[in-house]
């Protein structure tokens, strides 16, 4: 069973460096499970990317709702991911539905609609940026009692600089999660973002989402006195979040040509944010 873990350890340190390096903060006997949740999202997220269709995305999703349910026990049992989290799953009596819902949220990758409204990114982060923090805060043994707002303004600050930092990849492949109401307050067209056209409207509906993702990093600043020390590991990621948002602030800023910050300033960020935890969410 250890070599399961092993796997999904390596499989997160290749696909999820800032949550595999934050991992290594929490207790050592914590970790495996830890390692097995962040593997379980890296399955699900990459759906999209290895797969030409919706429908056989939607097959997949499928497939691992069924390991959750106990549907696939013995095929589950031969694959390291499923093996792994089912034993994290029964280890720390994480609810399959709580996994389920995020599998469901997912679904919304396969296809190249837009959201709706801001609102609808905000659940779509709550769904699965949060809800994927408090499963680990869970595993670590926090009392999320007095932290929820934190954690959903926490999610919701990581998915909206995930997809202004990811606007090339996504445009590229003709996926939008900028709000449909965010393009139509500016004027901007689906067929705008593809052909990577830059503008002032463009600008103008970028910085919103920045303005959005800030009010959330100061909302999660605000209430971070009351997060446990035990959570500090699942929050660490969220270090990244402010000194990714600062690039796309500055003058000259080319939103189809974010350069991400190197490994050695991630790893430095995370450091010292274990340090001092207040600076999880500095701006």
């Amino acid at each position: 069973m250890q070599t399961n873990f092993d796997h999904c350890a390596a499989l997160v340190r290749e696909a999820d460096r800032d949550r595999y390096l934050a991992a290594l903060f929490a207790p050592s006997d914590k970790r495996d499970a830890l390692f097995a949740l962040y593997a379980f999202n890296i399955e699900i997220v990459r759906i999209r990317d290895v797969t030409r269709e919706p429908m056989a995305g939607e097959i997949r999703l499928q497939w691992w709702r069924e390991v959750l349910s106990g549907e696939r026990a013995g095929e589950g049992a031969a694959n390291p991911v499923a093996a792994a989290l089912m034993v994290t799953v029964q280890q720390y009596g994480i609810k399959p539905e709580v996994l389920a819902a995020i599998i469901d949220a997912h679904t919304f990758d396969l296809y190249d609609d837009a959201l709706p409204t801001l609102d609808d990114l905000d659940n779509y982060a709550v769904m699965t940026q949060s809800a994927l923090i408090d499963i680990a805060a869970d595993i670590l043994g926090a009392d999320r009692s007095d932290s929820m707002m934190l954690i959903r303004s926490a999610g919701i600050a990581a998915t909206v600089t995930g997809l202004l930092s990811g606007l090339a990849r996504n445009a590229a492949r003709g996926q939008f999660y900028i709000p449909q109401e965010v393009l139509d307050r500016h004027g901007i067209t689906r067929e705008t973002i593809m052909a990577r056209q830059v503008d002032e409207k463009l600008k103008a509906a970028l910085a919103e989402l920045r303005r959005h993702a800030r009010r959330q990093l100061a909302a999660a600043q605000a209430d971070m006195a009351y997060a446990p020390p035990a959570m500090l590991p699942a929050l660490l990621p969220l270090a990244l979040v402010g000194p990714v948002l600062k690039p796309m602030e500055r003058r000259g800023y080319e939103p189809f040509d974010v350069p991400p910050l190197s490994m050695l300033k991630r790893q430095w960020l995370l450091w010292r944010a274990s340090r001092d935890p207040r600076r999880i969410f500095a701006a």
